[in-house]
């Protein structure tokens, strides 16, 4: 008798905090790295350039994965109407915090799922919002030498010491600051017949 497999989900990120993330609905999955130019266009709003790199993740894995739910997310971080990447440096890290310093920062975390099989995909693009605290440049530099956010937009880890930059977080889920939707994702993955519970 023949049965339908059910798909597979795969991650289109090799980050440990989305692995993380995607693991709090305890559904086996794997994860590849996909390879894909990540600059911005010219004149790209911030809410169209993570919609677009996270479905490009994702579209990646399709010449790679048969029968797959692929799922791409990508985020940036937005002061002053300016988006912001991942320092990588330590004092493009400072300025970062500097810059936040005392002010609301809205990050935008793009969230994409694809059907390897049918080609169908969903995307879409989730705001949260983050008030900073005045902050010290020693405060800044301390906590920057401490969990060495350079990997992160924004330049801080809100799952570890960076929690004590804030006053306030405002958002529809939390793991969006992280970086993976789980409240979005979890919507799409029941489209594709896949429940989380």
């Amino acid at each position: 008798m023949h049965t339908t497999q059910p798909p597979n989900i795969v991650l289109a990120s090799s980050s440990p905090y989305r692995q993380a993330i995607l693991k709090k609905f305890a559904l086996p999955f794997s994860t590849f790295s996909p390879a894909i130019d990540e600059s911005r266009l010219d004149n790209e709003r911030a809410t169209d350039l993570v919609e677009r790199l996270a479905l490009e993740k994702a579209m990646a894995g399709m010449p790679m994965f048969d029968n797959a739910i692929i799922i791409g997310s990508d985020q940036v971080c937005v002061i002053d109407e300016e988006v912001l990447g991942k320092p990588h440096e330590r004092d493009v890290a400072i300025e970062q915090l500097k810059r936040a310093s005392g002010k609301q920062v809205t990050f935008y975390t793009g969230i994409a799922v694809i059907n390897s099989e049918t080609g169908e995909h969903q995307s879409d693009v989730e705001p949260f919002h983050v008030d900073f605290r005045e902050l010290t440049e020693q405060e800044i530099v301390r906590y920057i030498d401490i969990e060495q956010p350079l990997d992160c937009a924004g330049s801080f880890k809100c799952e570890g010491l960076g929690i004590a930059l804030f006053n306030a977080m405002h958002g529809r889920d939390p793991n969006t600051l992280v970086g993976l939707p789980l409240i979005r994702l979890r919507e799409m993955l029941e489209k594709e017949g896949i429940r989380v519970i």
